[in-house]
Parts: C-alpha cells; structure tokens; sequence
C-alpha cells in the first residue's frame, strides 16, 4: 500500500523545537509534491507546508511562517519538517500527504491529496 510514514513527534516545552520525518513508501517521492498538514482536537485539518517536486520551492501557512522549514531528500524518500519556536496552539498530529495532481506546491484550493501517513503526535506543552 502506497502511504507515507510520519516519526518525530513528541513532548516539547514552548519555545522549542522538533524535526519530523516522513518516509515514502510504495510511490516515487518526485512525482509528487508532499505537503504537511496538522489537526488538533476539535478543529479542522491546516495545510502548515508544501515542498514542490519540481524545484523544492516551498510554500507555508501564515501561523507557522518564520518558525517552521519544509524540506527533501529525494535520494532518501523523505520529507523534513523542522519546527522552532513551538507554541502550545502548535499542538496537533501532524501528517504528511502527496498532491496527486501536482508536482509544484500551489495555494489553490481544492487539490487531492493521497498517501497519508498515520500521523504523529506533537504536544507542546510546560
């Protein structure tokens, strides 16, 4: 089955940092560009990244802008996402997914995503 693989997560005190992971499996990485997305309790699912296929150009949601930095490894199938600066409202599980239409990151809405991974957990929290 085609999925990413989400790891990283964890415990952190606010004003720290974290650095997920999601591994590809089953698809070719650069076919795609891949996209991190959160969700915490009660609210909706926020697109926070995406790392274009095509050129890596990148693109972040306005809440974690300056904080956070999306990156890949095509050698690897992996997707990074360094996280500084947490804030508790940072608290959600995050997942990684690839849009199946596009090999660039676009602000468009309506895109379809895939290959969801299961999602890790991170809590900030003192």
């Amino acid at each position: 089955q085609a999925q990413f693989v989400e790891s990283g997560g964890g415990l952190v005190q606010p004003g720290g940092s974290l650095r997920l992971s999601c591994v590809s499996s089953g698809f070719i990485l650069n076919d795609y560009s891949s996209a991190w997305f959160r969700q915490a309790p009660g609210r909706e699912r926020e697109e926070v990244a995406c790392v274009s296929a095509a050129d890596s150009s990148t693109i972040y949601a306005d809440s974690v802008k300056g904080r956070f930095t999306v990156s890949r490894d095509s050698a690897k199938n992996t997707v990074f996402l360094e996280m500084n600066s947490l804030k508790p409202e940072d608290t959600a599980v995050y997942y990684c997914a690839a849009n199946l239409e596009r090999r660039r990151c676009t602000v468009l809405p309506g895109q379809t995503y895939g290959f969801w991974g299961q999602g890790t957990q991170v809590t900030v929290s003192s």
